[in-house]
């Protein structure tokens, strides 16, 4: 991945972390990497333990943001989950899967934030 790339994503990834402790999530680990997999934030929202996958994007050339989130990203983020939830004995949580897309753009300092919650299941 390129310098740039990295630079998008950390700073879509500390605004995002920001906009969830707005919106009242708990943010319990950022960048949680284990050998199968990274999770680019763990949050509580109520009663939820979220695993929250943040895409960061210059405008919509290439698609939604999210869309980029495949089947096989997917399964990397949901096998990781579990092992999180193993290694932190988190039995008793529902658990579910969001996804965050940050839409930076030319016209203005303001990017578009937009949460999916409960994004997809495996």
């Amino acid at each position: 991945m390129h310098s740039f790339n990295k630079d998008i994503g950390s700073l879509g990834e500390d605004i995002a972390k920001n906009y969830l402790n707005q919106i009242g999530y708990t943010v319990l680990e950022r960048n949680f990497r284990c050998k199968v997999g990274e999770i680019d934030i763990i949050g509580k929202d109520g009663d939820y333990i979220c695993f929250i996958e943040v895409k960061s994007r210059y405008g919509k050339l290439y698609g939604n943001p999210c869309e980029s989130v495949n089947y096989p990203k997917r399964l990397k983020i949901y096998k990781a989950a579990n092992i999180y939830m193993l290694r932190k004995k988190l039995f008793k949580f529902n658990f579910r899967f969001d996804v965050i897309e940050i839409i930076f753009n030319t016209y203005n300092d303001v990017p578009s934030i937009k949460l999916i919650k409960d994004a997809f299941q495996i």
